[in-house]
């Protein structure tokens, strides 16, 4: 599924033109990603929980050359999904 595919289902389960879905969507993202890029949690009952959590630092290795390369520390975005759409995927 990509944005255009769910820009087409907000547009026909809400009947709102699909120019407003498309900016209903845009917002929605972006506001997720500037509260990402400031490190908050985003909660969404029955869906799940995006969270901003540390990396740390790793000794990785080169694939072609078989070199070991440094791994800096960094941050990284994991999802957790809720109890709902667990169990809606799982059946």
């Amino acid at each position: 599924m990509i944005k255009l595919d769910i820009v087409n289902q907000v547009a026909d389960q809400t009947g709102v033109p699909k120019q407003k879905a498309e900016q209903v969507v845009d917002a929605l993202f972006n506001a997720m990603k500037d509260a990402l890029a400031k490190g908050k949690r985003i909660e969404l009952r029955g869906f799940g929980v995006f969270v901003v959590k540390p990396r740390k630092r790793g000794i990785g290795r080169n694939p072609r050359t078989g070199k070991e390369v440094p791994i800096p520390a960094g941050k990284t975005i994991r999802f957790k999904p809720g109890k709902d759409l667990q169990a809606k995927t799982i059946k």
